[in-house]
């Protein structure tokens, strides 16, 4: 494992953590060489999954595209790095539950919007915009008024 800081090699596990379902381990590491720590996620290679676009398009299941949205919408909001790993973690478990290898970007996009609304509502509603295509204010306010109720 590369140190992300200095780029040396030689690394050492402080700390080893199962996640809460098992689907991973969270591993505390600090560089031999700059003495940093960082904190890395050991688990099963990504799933054969396609991904039915709203075009009709497939491509492959991308969970770090996933993750980039996410990031995006929880920008300077009270998420945690380890919120958004769990939450990757729940949406790529009920995937991997399905019996087809073809999933439509909907799916994907209410199976993680739904977990994000328990987390965060303001994380929810700015992805949501882009999930949803908000083009006017009047589309926020719709979404504001559904979640107030």
């Amino acid at each position: 494992m590369l140190c992300p800081y200095c780029g040396k090699p030689a690394t050492s596990v402080i700390d080893s953590r199962e996640s809460k379902d098992g689907s991973s381990t969270r591993r505390r590491r600090q560089c031999d060489s700059c003495e940093k720590r960082f904190t890395t996620y050991e688990r099963v290679e990504g799933i054969d999954l396609k991904v039915i676009k709203k075009d009709g398009s497939r491509e492959e299941f991308n969970r770090e595209k996933l993750k980039r949205g996410l990031i995006k919408a929880t920008w300077k909001r009270p998420v945690s790095m380890s919120d958004i790993e769990d939450l990757l973690e729940n949406v790529e478990r009920k995937l991997r539950q399905k019996r087809t290898t073809e999933v439509k970007s909907w799916e994907i996009g209410n199976l993680t919007i739904n977990r994000l609304k328990k987390i965060d509502k303001l994380s929810y509603l700015l992805f949501a915009s882009v999930y949803r295509d908000f083009d006017s204010i009047k589309d926020f306010k719709e979404e504001i008024d559904r979640l107030t109720k």
